[in-house]
């Protein structure tokens, strides 16, 4: 995320990413772009929903601590993850919470990202004589 704001702090929360009705998250996770800047030494952030679960698929990952590159975990209970795939029922965000900090972040960036699927009826008015796995075969 770029542009969340500036001098972060706890309990602040980001809206990362739109979902429309009827979307079926399989899964969603942060990644570290660029390095954390800024006074913390304790930074958490959650990810998940404000109006739902704010940990939904990622709890307490380690900002500060984290390295470029680095991806949180899904969220486990003994080994499994037990909240994905996740559906929506109504029009909701994947949102990112700072969820304890001991100072502000001041800089660095995170990708946030889902893997969705929307099941929502698709109608086309092509047929299957027309479809791109047609012209694969």
């Amino acid at each position: 995320l770029q542009n969340g704001g500036t001098a972060l702090a706890a309990a602040d929360i980001i809206q990362a990413i739109a979902l429309p009705t009827n979307t079926m998250v399989l899964h969603a996770g942060i990644k570290v772009i660029t390095a954390m800047e800024g006074t913390t030494t304790d930074s958490s952030l959650l990810l998940g929903m404000t109006g739902g679960d704010l940990n939904q698929f990622t709890d307490a990952f380690d900002y500060d601590g984290a390295s470029v590159g680095d991806h949180s975990g899904p969220q486990l209970s003994s080994a499994v993850a037990t909240l994905v795939p996740f559906f929506t029922a109504a029009a909701d965000t994947i949102d990112v919470e700072i969820d304890a900090s001991s100072g502000t972040i001041t800089g660095g960036i995170i990708r946030v990202y889902a893997v969705c699927i929307i099941m929502d009826d698709v109608t086309q008015s092509g047929s299957a004589a027309e479809v791109d796995r047609d012209l694969l075969a």
